[in-house]
């Protein structure tokens, strides 16, 4: 038996019933949801950093929606804000770091 404490993807369970094991789960809501949330996007960033793969990417957008969700806000919320910012300040494309300013 192996024990975990961490939040994982809604279909795990499945997946781990499907290949002939048990699992046991508890469902977290509210601030206690919004910790285990925070938890995993540390977790995701920290893949991503080691590995610089696509996949890692994709579930720190994953934790990020969650999160949103957590907070009473929906997808269309997050990219909407995000493409609101975008327009007024730019992204991070251009590589541009600021060294000073006076």
């Amino acid at each position: 038996m192996i024990k975990y404490d961490k939040l994982v993807r809604d279909k795990i369970p499945e997946i781990i019933e499907n290949d002939g094991k048990q699992c046991e789960i508890v469902k977290a809501e509210g601030s206690e949801l919004n910790s285990y949330l925070g938890k995993k996007l540390h977790e995701e960033v920290e893949e991503y950093i080691e590995s610089k793969d696509l996949e890692e990417l994709a579930d720190i957008m994953e934790v990020l929606y969650g999160l949103a969700h957590s907070l009473g806000y929906s997808e269309h919320d997050l990219n909407k804000c995000r493409g609101d910012k975008h327009n007024k300040r730019g992204g991070f494309n251009k590589g541009i770091i600021l060294k000073k300013v006076w």
